[in-house]
């Protein structure tokens, strides 16, 4: 059986762990896991038992065909110089962070290296990853790569340049659309005092529903405005309202995040280049 690591067992990297624990894509026993702190991960691995934590990252390389490097962007330098001889070319390698390039990857081990980007929404097993591939993988890689996220999430493959749109969209969303929805729950019962349990309720199956809509009715977002927003209506005065309101927010927010991506990119190429040899 095939063994699959991961270095880095912090918000994201457990969170593919669960999923794929959970969507039966892997077994514990499946799975090898490190993290600089060990005892985060002897944590992990008493909640699956069969899952062996790795003495270190060296050893986990050597006991992997498949491997996820999940830790911060700044550490990628470290990790990659401690693992590089004992990487194979056969080995699937996949990043998931969004500002550390392929390219730079590449240069510094000599196995097949993808970039996939998860969401928390695939703890659910259901949205979208994000695939980006390096210039090594052949079609059979791909296709394993999209096999096993097929198992928790939709695998859409974007082109490195819009990796961090792509990311806001698909996994900095839940918790934009989180942040809006409890705004909505906080003036509904400051309002109308109506429970607090109610309305979270309320909201939490309405997201269902239209997440539904979307993916399996046949409704894009403009069409279900127009469904819902007969003329004249209360909700086309609520449409008006936030459009009003809301004005350049959302532009405002993906401008920021565009800054915040530019500024770890040139963090990261600089870590690089002080790396070299």
């Amino acid at each position: 059986m095939t063994k699959v690591g991961f270095i880095g067992t912090g918000s994201m990297g457990q969170i593919l762990v669960d999923a794929f624990i959970k969507s039966a894509a892997l077994l514990p026993s499946d799975i090898v896991i490190s993290n600089r702190t060990r005892q985060k991960a002897e944590r992990l691995a008493q909640h699956y038992p069969g899952m062996r934590v790795a003495i270190d990252n060296v050893d986990l390389v050597k006991d992997c065909d498949v491997f996820f490097i999940c830790v911060k962007p700044l550490e990628y330098g470290h990790v990659l110089d401690q693992i590089r001889d004992a990487t194979r070319p056969e080995q699937l390698v996949i990043s998931i962070t969004s500002p550390v390039m392929l390219r730079d990857i590449e240069a510094r081990i000599p196995a097949k290296v993808a970039k996939i980007v998860p969401s928390i929404t695939n703890l659910a097993l259901c949205g979208a990853s994000l695939f980006m591939y390096g210039s090594r993988l052949n079609l059979e890689d791909r296709q394993r790569l999209h096999r096993l996220f097929q198992q928790i999430s939709r695998p859409v493959e974007v082109q490195e340049a819009h990796v961090r749109v792509s990311s806001d969209l698909a996994s900095c969303a839940p918790a934009f659309l989180s942040f809006l929805m409890e705004r909505l729950v906080n003036a509904a019962v400051e309002v109308t005092n109506i429970p607090r349990k109610t309305a979270e309720s309320l909201v939490s199956e309405m997201i269902v529903g239209v997440g539904q809509l979307l993916t399996e009715a046949g409704f894009t977002l403009d069409t279900l405005q127009e469904r819902v927003a007969v003329p004249g209506g209360v909700t086309r005065d609520g449409l008006d309202l936030l459009d009003r309101e809301i004005g350049t927010a959302f532009n405002d927010l993906l401008q920021l995040t565009q800054q915040k991506h530019e500024k770890d990119l040139l963090h990261v190429a600089h870590m690089f280049a002080d790396d070299c040899p």
